[in-house]
Order: C-alpha cells, then structure tokens, then sequence
C-alpha cells in the first residue's frame, strides 16, 4: 500500500463540506415521482432493493440508492438513470459528492458496532480523536502500522482494530487473527502475533471475525490490508505515518 496521494484536510472541515453538500440535496420529493421512479426501477430489477428517492445536487436528476451501497442518477420518469459518482466542480476544486454521502454512511455504520468486539489500544492521557483500522496479522504494513500505534497514542489517537483476514475465513491467516481475538489478552496476543512470535493458534466458536469480515467487505468495501476508517468515515487505504494521521485528524 502507498502513503496518500496528498494530506487529508482536517475532519471538522470535511464534516462541514459533507454536511452542506448533504443538506444541498435533502430537498423533499414529491410523492408521486418517487413513487414512479421506484416502480420503473423495481420493474426493471425486482430483485434490487432500492431506498429513498432524494432530490440530487444535479437539477433535473433524483438519487436512489439501490442494495444499501451504491447510488443510481435517475430522471424524473424513472425511465433512464446513470451508475457512477456525481462531483460537483468549484472555482477551488472538484469535489465527489457521491463519496461525502457514502463516509457518511460508513460513519453511522462504523458507529453502530460493537466496541467490546474490537482490539483497542487506548491513550493513557486524554483520547483526542480514534481511527478504526481493518488488520490482518501476516501483511508487512499492518506490522508497520501497529510499531506506530504507541506514538499515536501518545498523540492521543485512540485504535480500533477489526480483523480482516486477507487470505479469507477458510485460511490460515483466519485462524491467526482469530487467536488474538479469542485470547485471555487480546491486545497482547495480537501484537505477539505481529511481531511472528509463536503464538499457539487457539479458534473459539463466538469470536466475531467472520462478522467483522462481512463488514469490510460489504460495508466499507476494504480492498486490502491495513484498511483505515477515519472517524467521518473516509477510508484511507494502506498505511499512514502517525504525523500524516494526526494532521487528518485535526491533532
């Protein structure tokens, strides 16, 4: 994995571009064209799901997003729409609207699991911001990754580990994350782990890798390992210099 192309903006100023990009096309539909619309589109596909009908950035065009993840242009009489992502061009920038509303979406999703299900290595002082970070025990920048973890708690940057077994839920690699998840001292075994120290490899039957799996892949769409979700829910593919994440995180 490469380091980012170029330096995250701070979270608070994302939130507030995303949060008046999103109050931008929060405009309410008439009825009777999402009515239409979800009938054209259902008939056509009566095997998609597809959500709310809303008023897009773009006049003419609503947007539906269709099995919980991605989101179709639509015309008004549901007979034509485009798959792909809406960007909106300022004097200053190109900005993807479509990937605002999506880190908003993983935000929420992020926020609705269950923190006792992950490996978390905590500040000792005041917790500034936290990162949720999808891991495998056997990828070389996961392990760069986790030698930074002491200097960005010390930055106050709290780290949520998920497991993300790389090689899939019938691998070794799965059965190497899912000690550490089972173990007495999870955080202790993980980075034992880490550092290929022999660790007996011990499966127990509740652990939660296979649902934290199923995230990534269905949810935040992790393309490989170490995945980074900042707490806006931008994703940041790969690894990050401490300095790097901090600044992204308006540390």
């Amino acid at each position: 994995m490469n380091f980012l192309a170029k330096p995250l903006k701070p979270l608070a100023a994302l939130a507030a571009t995303a949060a008046l990009m999103l109050a931008q096309s929060a405009v309410a539909v008439d009825d009777a064209v999402a009515k239409q619309i979800k009938a054209k589109l259902t008939a056509g596909n009566p095997g998609a799901n597809f959500g709310e009908v809303r008023e897009s950035a773009m006049p003419g065009l609503y947007e539906v997003e269709v099995n919980g993840g991605n989101v179709l242009f639509v015309s008004k009489d549901g007979g034509h729409f485009i798959a792909g992502d809406l960007f909106e061009v300022t004097p200053q920038r190109v900005v993807n609207l479509s990937e605002q509303r999506r880190g908003k979406n993983r935000a929420k999703v992020m926020g609705e699991q269950d923190l006792g299900e992950m490996i978390v290595f905590s500040p000792k002082g005041e917790t500034k911001a936290h990162v949720y970070v999808f891991t495998d025990v056997d990828c070389g920048y996961c392990r760069k990754l986790h030698d930074d973890v002491p200097e960005l708690n010390r930055r106050g940057i709290e780290v949520r580990y998920l497991a993300f077994p790389r090689a899939g839920l019938n691998s070794v690699g799965y059965r190497k994350v899912a000690t550490a998840w089972c173990a007495d001292d999870p955080n202790k075994t993980l980075t034992d782990l880490k550092n290929r120290k022999n660790v007996p490899l011990k499966v127990c039957n509740d652990n939660p890798v296979a649902a934290q799996y199923k995230l990534g892949n269905e949810a935040i769409d992790v393309r490989g390992t170490p995945t980074i979700v900042m707490e806006d829910g931008t994703v940041v593919p790969g690894y990050v210099p401490p300095e790097t994440l901090a600044k992204a995180l308006g540390i």
